[in-house]
């Protein structure tokens, strides 16, 4: 047997991802130089420390139903160890001690009741009748039969299956015009995957790849690519990595290609089919590089000038998108800065693990209000369709909803368990294309559960519970009536937000950390730990 401090310590860097500690893998990375091992994080399945764990566990397990002289207990333990029991001797001992004692019970048992074995078995059967432990046994396998149907007669939703890249895809995100499918992952890469119907070229896909300049020649950053959005007419790609650059790709790497606002349909959809078509490696316009380290998120504004991205080195920048320079960096935050999102075109808000949220204007000096109230890691923000309400969600468990007008929160919501990860406002009321409907907000957090919020009132109208595993992941249908959840138990759930009811249900291959609806509002994409992007067809 060997065992390396790079392999536990890169088992460890991989667990902390793929659990949603970001941040927390980074700095774990650098200080265990997880990059200078030479293992290939494409070979290692996602989930490999706990597969390792569960092996270590049916080990101790096993050994606890092995006699001193080698042979084998008839029967189980009494209970399942934890794994904080496998590694104490004093509670191994004892489990084997109980479980002797239960056997030689049981032994003793058998003794007594053989002399009536034969009366037994007269009675057992009658007529072909099942004897009463056998209607006890059957009625729980048929139970339990019944209960695996019902489990997949939600899997229905039929599924185009992406394959191509090479490790985890930890976000996904709908082209706003037409049916393109973009992609971002731990192979250093993010693609772009034509699903448009009827399209000549098929379901070819575009691949990004993000390199670094070392000796005067590109080669590839083998960083995390954890962030990435189109612009608001579709025409351009804006990524950001860990290795602390954001891009923006085009179809010939010409910043100059800008499609003008004015273009129909069209003459959009054409040019975006180009841009697929071509499959071209390069596709980069500008680099973006004056974050020093990981970049956790970046949105660009709805007018298409700026990107605002967000950074571990706790700042936030405001990009020009024509020209690739910084407009103004906002060093607030007094660490990592995990969110950003734009309230116009030169507001946003930004958010941090030093608990603070700060909204900023491009132009000003200093922050235009700061949000103090979380007790933990804020990790998302999020503007409501009218730009009034901000919502934020942290490790503290509770939702905040937060108003330019006062300093204290409007809302303090309280009923998860364990932390949020993310929010998503519906595509409703003022400000939305759906204005007569009700706006609600949606939380997903690591206790399995999905809330769906009437921030009016301040109250859950409905908790989704049908994850076995943190959800990751949340999105509203264009028209508000439905929505995706993601979890990392490989399910992506779609539930009617009037109700609350399970409308459909995907089983994947792979943990899920991002789902997202098409423009249309007819498919759903989803990005998964083990390389795989799904895409859901609703209309089947």
């Amino acid at each position: 047997m060997s065992i390396t401090s790079d392999e536990v310590n890169f088992l460890v860097y991989r667990y902390l991802q793929e659990s949603g500690f970001s941040h927390s893998a980074f700095t774990f990375g650098i200080e265990s130089h997880i990059s200078q091992s030479n293992i290939n994080g494409t070979l290692v399945p996602p989930a490999a420390l706990i597969s390792v764990l569960q092996k270590g566990l049916q080990y101790v397990e096993a050994e606890i139903s092995i006699n001193e002289d080698g042979t084998v207990f008839d029967g189980r333990p009494i209970e399942s160890l934890s794994l904080v029991d496998a590694v104490m001797p004093d509670v191994v001992h004892t489990r084997q001690e109980a479980f002797r004692d239960k056997l030689a019970q049981q032994q003793q048992q058998r003794a007594n009741s053989s002399i009536n074995s034969s009366a037994g078995q007269s009675h057992a059967s009658k007529n072909g009748e099942t004897a009463v432990n056998g209607e006890e046994n059957g009625t729980h396998t048929l139970n339990n039969y019944l209960d695996a149907m019902e489990m997949d007669s939600e899997v229905q939703i039929p599924a185009t299956v992406l394959r191509g890249h090479e490790s985890e895809v930890f976000i996904c995100a709908w082209n706003p015009v037409t049916d393109l499918l973009a992609s971002g992952s731990g192979d250093s890469t993010a693609r772009i995957w034509n699903l448009i119907e009827n399209s000549s070229s098929g379901s070819t896909q575009l691949v990004l790849r993000h390199c670094i300049r070392e000796g005067g020649q590109d080669v590839p950053s083998n960083k995390d690519v954890t962030s990435l959005d189109w612009n608001s007419d579709g025409t351009l790609l804006a990524t950001g990595s860990y290795d602390g650059f954001a891009r923006i790709w085009t179809k010939d790497g010409k910043s100059s290609d800008f499609l003008p606002l004015s273009t129909n349909q069209t003459q959009r959809v054409s040019y975006l089919n180009q841009l697929v078509l071509t499959c071209l490696p390069g596709n980069l316009s500008s680099t973006l590089g004056q974050h020093k380290g990981p970049i956790f998120a970046l949105k660009w504004n709805k007018k298409g000038n700026s990107i605002l991205s967000a950074g571990v080195d706790k700042t936030t920048i405001i990009w020009d998108a024509h020209t690739g320079e910084a407009k103004q960096q906002f060093p607030f935050h007094s660490a990592p800065a995990l969110d950003v999102d734009w309230q116009n075109n030169s507001t946003f808000a930004s958010c941090s693990t030093d608990m603070c949220i700060h909204v900023c204007r491009l132009g000003s000096e200093r922050p235009l209000k700061t949000f103090q109230g979380h007790t933990n890691e804020v990790n998302a923000i999020k503007w409501d369709p009218s730009g009034m309400l901000l919502a934020s969600c942290s490790d503290d468990m509770t939702l905040k909803i937060w108003s330019m007008k006062q300093d204290l929160c409007v809302h303090n919501l309280e009923a998860h368990n364990k932390e949020i990860y993310t929010i998503k406002w519906s595509p409703t009321g003022t400000g939305s294309n759906n204005p007569n409907a009700n706006m609600l907000l949606a939380s997903a957090s690591f206790d399995s559960t999905v809330r769906l919020w009437d921030v009016d009132r301040g109250v859950c109208t409905h908790t989704l519970t049908k994850h076995q595993e943190p959800v990751y992941s949340v999105a509203f249908s264009p028209d508000g009536r439905f929505l995706a959840s993601g979890s990392f138990d490989k399910c992506v759930h779609i539930w009617d937000t009037m109700s609350g009811a399970l409308v459909n249900s995907y089983r994947g291959t792979g943990g899920i950390f991002e789902v997202c609806w098409n423009s249309v509002g007819d498919k759903v994409g989803a990005s998964a730990s083990d390389g795989s992007v799904c895409v859901l067809d609703l209309r089947k």
